[in-house]
């Protein structure tokens, strides 16, 4: 029998392009999309989808049985910016929905499994420049307290009980197809749609401000790829890079399309997230154990972006 696999958080930034790529690679009917409400046409159109609650274990039960699932991928989880807003409730989801896929991985339910960390596991006592694979981890936002206790929740269940789980430190994500999710490293994705339509984007971060970004595309080539690979017994968990730049630098490279785009700065609550977070990312160790390496660059990514939101605003 094929693997069959599951999506939770279907609906998402990134589980939205996830799900449509692993269909196009794997076919629509083994791939099972899920989140607590309906996503966009062309998600539910292209294959089986189920509303489901990442909390609800009976639930999450339900649809591997009824699917026979061998693989999940938990995309849900409350990004920074909503997170600080909502600690409990970003706590809940964040950590309940994890215990209850490696618990059902320790049971046998299932075979593999897929969570996304990310570089909120840093914190301001880590190096911010070339930030590396292990290092000191002392985060400061509820997201990144989630993030790192998921880590060591994914170690804990590998060493202990042999779950085949793998990860991955995302970065900023930048894509046309979906609309940012409630992170700090949205002004990346929202700077493009603003130039397009208003010509003028107010950045709620300052110029100078440098994190580790990438363009969608990369990001779930390394969601699959570390998938699909055999790594290390006693490594889960990889830091991945591709590209860095402040708001000021993506403004340059926007401006040489759209010479009249105008930016002004308000910082606001999320420059000191954003200030807690590395500027730079060492990847080395993707890149040797599974030959993870990065296509795009910020002058292509932005060619992309311009040329897709052209073209969805005109339409």
């Amino acid at each position: 029998m094929s693997d069959t696999i599951l999506i939770i958080g279907a609906c998402g930034q990134i589980g939205t392009e996830l799900t449509l790529k692993l269909r196009g690679i794997f076919g629509n009917t083994t791939v099972i999309a899920s989140d607590i409400r309906e996503g966009n046409t062309e998600l539910m159109e292209s294959g089986p989808f189920e509303i489901l609650d990442a909390t609800n274990k009976d639930k999450i039960i339900e649809v591997i049985e009824k699917y026979h699932v061998t693989e999940v991928y938990l995309m849900a989880a409350m990004l920074s910016v909503t997170a600080e807003k909502h600690p409990q409730k970003a706590w809940d989801l964040n950590m309940n929905s994890l215990l209850h896929i490696l618990d059902l991985a320790k049971e046998g339910l299932i075979k593999k499994v897929f969570w996304p960390s990310s570089i909120a596991v840093f914190g301001t006592t880590t190096p911010q420049n070339n930030t590396p694979q292990e290092t000191i981890m002392e985060p400061t936002t509820v997201y990144g307290i989630s993030k790192l206790a998921g880590e060591r929740w994914c170690a804990y269940y590998k060493n202990k009980y042999n779950v085949d789980v793998r990860s991955i430190r995302y970065p900023g994500i930048i894509s046309w197809k979906t609309n940012p999710g409630g992170g700090t490293t949205d002004y990346a994705v929202e700077i493009y749609h603003k130039a397009i339509t208003d010509n003028f984007y107010n950045c709620f971060l300052a110029e100078n401000t440098r994190l580790p970004m990438m363009y969608m595309d990369d990001a779930i080539k390394a969601t699959i790829d570390i998938m699909q690979t055999d790594l290390p017994d006693n490594f889960f968990s990889y830091n991945i890079a591709a590209i860095n730049f402040t708001p000021k630098e993506i403004t340059i490279a926007i401006q040489k399309h759209l010479p009249n785009f105008k930016i002004e700065y308000s910082p606001d609550f999320r420059q000191e997230i954003a200030d807690s977070w590395p500027q730079s990312i060492n990847d080395v160790k993707a890149r040797e154990d599974w030959n993870w390496k990065h296509s795009f660059d910020l002058e292509k990514m932005t060619d992309v972006m311009l040329e897709n939101l052209k073209e969805k605003y005109n339409s």
